[in-house]
């Protein structure tokens, strides 16, 4: 048995047939974290009797000729931003690790469960996910099982090096600045970021970064992701974001994966600087576009200016509101410092400072809706450079960049969808991602041409330190 070489619709389909036990795919899972996790780290908290017991009630009611749902005894892991029930929802931060836990699931876990999955666990993330590599002052950092000097990205790092090491099949991310897209493109899986309201984000406490964080789940197939998002997505009374369940099934879409006519290919977005190398991988993958008969205009300019500006005033305030209450306790001292100074960015702020923020959204959606007229997608790279070392910046040709995920936040300030897939490894055997942004709710159109072109592109990412055990 092996998470990375079988399908989760696979898996799903043998425990079903009874040709293999929930309970067996659960105690892999677990064997697979014991062995490898001590090097990655992606974990913050398990429950191997928890999720024991809940796999034999699927094997239990499987005996009985119970329709268990499409994820059947499928081993889930969940970001630490979200809460799971039986386990401490710490957001990565010791503000929150001294809480109990908690007695219900969000509405995306509670849909994951209804559909068959196991929860085994908890997966690291920086604090509140504020920043793109997966480490804090609480549980330290993961690594990239790629390379375990290197970061897996973040915030979702700790599920992406879940999945690329193997140790679960299927994990929940969350996408507010590239958080699903970043990791995913770093450890070589698909990743993708539904438009915001597709997954529900509601429940009992409002969503902690209102109008930019889109909750979605990760897996090393597309089609994997895919299969899990048709049992997640769809309205929530309780989400003021929510959108209409969508009419066709998104697993259908992968049926009738195409590329567009024609495509807009952006290398810098008119103001981003991007590592050679980043850049001579995802060029080859827009050949492969044009090779399959798509049609690639290159745009030197999408958005005059980085936009990064508004992005750190709306995420720099609704962490503050999560925080502000340990503003002048011992917590205080315990964050992670780059969180700190962005948290004093934030008591800067006025009302109206955050409206304009919220007006530069709309403002950058209308230059989409220009580009949309002419083209069916964006086209760009995920990342502008290399992938850094654990706790350090990423590099462009060679210098040290502190912004070096220019590519990936400007469209959750627009609400696009948004996806990436692995173009290619880098000459340092690094994964390389090619992003790609659609319109206004086009979730279709973005998966259609994500499956057209991994399928084109068949790249082999699989982390070469872990060989196949078990």
């Amino acid at each position: 048995m092996d998470f990375r070489a079988q399908s989760v619709a696979d898996l799903a389909d043998d425990v079903r047939a009874r040709r293999v036990a929930a309970r067996e795919l659960v105690q892999h899972a677990l064997d697979r974290i014991e062995a490898l996790d001590g090097d990655i780290n992606a974990f913050t908290a398990l429950d191997g009797e928890a999720a024991l017991a809940a796999a034999r009630a699927v094997d239990d009611r499987i005996a009985k000729g119970d329709d268990v749902g499409p994820l059947a005894g499928i081993p889930l892991a969940v970001k630490d931003l979200e809460d799971a029930s039986g386990f401490v929802t710490s957001k990565g931060s010791a503000a929150f690790a001294g809480t109990p836990p908690v007695h219900h699931d969000s509405e995306l876990v509670s849909r994951l469960k209804a559909a068959g999955c196991i929860v085994v666990g908890k997966t690291n993330t920086p604090e509140l996910g504020w920043k793109a590599d997966t480490d804090n002052p609480t549980f330290g950092a993961t690594r990239n099982p790629f390379a375990l000097d290197r970061s897996p990205g973040g915030s979702s790092g700790g599920s992406a090096a879940a999945l690329a090491a193997g140790m679960v099949p299927l994990a929940t991310g969350s996408d507010g600045g590239g958080s699903i897209r970043i990791p995913a493109a770093l450890c070589g899986l698909p990743g993708f970021k539904p438009s915001l309201g597709r997954v529900p984000t509601g429940g009992a406490h409002a969503p902690d970064w209102h109008h930019l964080s889109t909750r979605g789940v990760m897996a090393r197939r597309l089609a994997d992701t895919v299969l899990a998002l048709d049992a997640v997505i769809g309205p929530d009374q309780s989400d003021l974001r929510s959108l209409p369940m969508p009419e066709p099934s998104w697993l259908g879409a992968l049926e009738a994966a195409h590329l567009p006519r024609k495509v807009a290919w952006s290398p810098t977005l008119g103001y981003a600087t991007v590592d050679a190398e980043v850049r001579r991988v995802c060029e080859a993958a827009v050949a492969r576009l044009v090779d399959l008969g798509t049609e690639v205009v290159e745009v030197d300019t999408v958005f005059p200016e980085d936009p990064v500006w508004p992005w750190i005033q709306l995420t720099a305030a609704y962490n503050l509101r999560t925080l502000d209450a340990f503003r002048d306790t011992e917590v205080w001292e315990q964050l992670d410092p780059g969180l700190v100074l962005t948290l004093e960015i934030a008591q800067g702020l006025s009302a109206v400072d955050l409206v304009r923020a919220e007006d530069r959204c709309h403002e950058l959606n209308l230059r989409l809706v220009e580009l949309f007229h002419d083209v069916r997608l964006l086209v760009t790279p995920v990342v502008a450079g290399r992938t850094p070392a654990s706790g350090q910046w990423g590099t462009i040709d060679g210098e040290v960049q502190g912004n070096w995920v220019r590519f990936t936040y400007p469209f959750n300030l627009t609400r696009s969808p948004a996806g990436t897939v692995c173009a290619g490894l880098a000459d340092d055997g690094m994964p390389v991602g090619l992003q790609l942004v659609g319109p206004q709710h086009g979730d279709l159109v973005v998966l259609r041409a994500m499956a057209a072109l991994d399928n084109a592109l068949a790249v082999d990412a699989v982390p070469a330190a872990y060989p196949i055990s078990g």
